[in-house]
C-alpha cells in the first residue's frame, strides 16, 4: 500500500477550496509553491489540513467522486465548506501532518463546532463588536471587531495578550502583525472564537467574549 498526503486548502475566493495529494516527502515544497503561486488562476491559497494515509490515490479518487458535483471542471478546486472537508479528512486513519500542534480529534471537534456556528452567523447584525478582558497577570486585552459579509475582522490597534510558550494558536494569530502587544494590521478571521483567540492568546468562546457597544453578547443573537 502506497502512503501519501491528502491536503485541503482555502483560496482567496470564499467557499472555493482545493483538495489535492502529494508524496510524503514533497508536502512542504508543494505547499510553498501553491501558497506563493496559486493554482488554476486562483490565488491566496492557504493550507488548512493535511493527513498522511495509506492508498492515498484511492482515497483522493473517493473524495473526487463524493464531491464531484461541487468540482470546478478540469481542476482540483471545489465549491465546498472547508470545515466539512476537515471533518471528513480528520476521520481517516493516518497521521495528521498539518496543523502539527493539533490532534486529529481536536481538528475534528473544531471543524464540527465551526460548521454548527455558521448556521447562527446569519442572525448576527453586521457592525462593530467589542472585547475587553483582564488577564491573571493584570494585563488588559482590548479590541474591536467588525462583522461584515461573513467575516470577523479584528481591527488595527487592538491590545492583545501574548500566546503562552508551547501553546497552539490559529494561523490568524500566528501570522498577525503584532508589535509590543498592539495589532498593527487588521486580521480577518473565520469565526468569532478565532477572533477572540487572536486577541486573548488562547482559545475562547467568541460568542460570549464579543459584545455590542451596550454590552449585548453575540450569543444572544443565536436565540432570536
Amino acid at each position: 500500500m502506497t502512503k501519501g498526503i491528502i491536503y485541503a486548502m482555502t483560496t482567496v475566493v470564499p467557499g472555493l477550496i482545493k483538495i489535492g495529494k502529494t508524496g510524503c516527502n514533497n508536502f512542504e515544497q508543494r505547499m510553498y509553491h501553491l501558497e506563493r503561486n496559486g493554482y488554476f488562476n486562483v490565488v491566496g491559497l492557504q493550507r488548512r489540513f493535511a493527513i498522511e494515509v495509506e492508498d492515498y490515490d484511492e482515497k483522493e479518487a473517493l473524495l473526487d467522486e463524493i464531491f464531484s458535483k461541487s468540482r470546478v471542471p478540469g481542476s482540483e478546486l471545489f465549491a465546498l465548506d472547508i470545515d466539512l472537508v476537515i471533518q471528513l479528512l480528520s476521520s481517516f486513519e493516518g497521521q495528521q501532518v498539518y496543523p502539527k500542534e493539533e490532534s486529529k480529534e481536536a481538528a475534528f471537534d473544531a471543524a464540527t463546532d465551526a460548521r454548527s456556528s455558521k448556521e447562527d452567523w446569519s442572525r448576527i447584525p453586521e457592525g462593530t463588536y467589542y472585547l475587553k478582558r483582564k488577564s491573571r497577570a493584570g494585563k488588559i486585552a482590548k479590541a474591536s471587531m467588525e462583522y461584515a459579509k461573513g467575516k470577523f475582522i479584528v481591527k488595527t490597534g487592538a491590545h492583545v495578550l501574548s500566546v503562552p510558550e508551547g501553546r497552539w494558536a490559529p494561523e490568524a494569530r500566528r501570522n498577525a502583525d503584532i508589535q509590543n502587544g498592539v495589532l498593527m494590521q487588521d486580521v480577518s478571521c473565520a469565526s468569532p472564537s478565532t477572533a477572540a483567540h487572536v486577541v486573548l492568546g488562547h482559545s475562547a468562546n467568541g460568542w460570549r467574549e464579543w459584545h455590542t457597544e451596550n454590552g449585548k453578547k453575540l450569543e444572544t443573537f443565536r436565540t432570536q
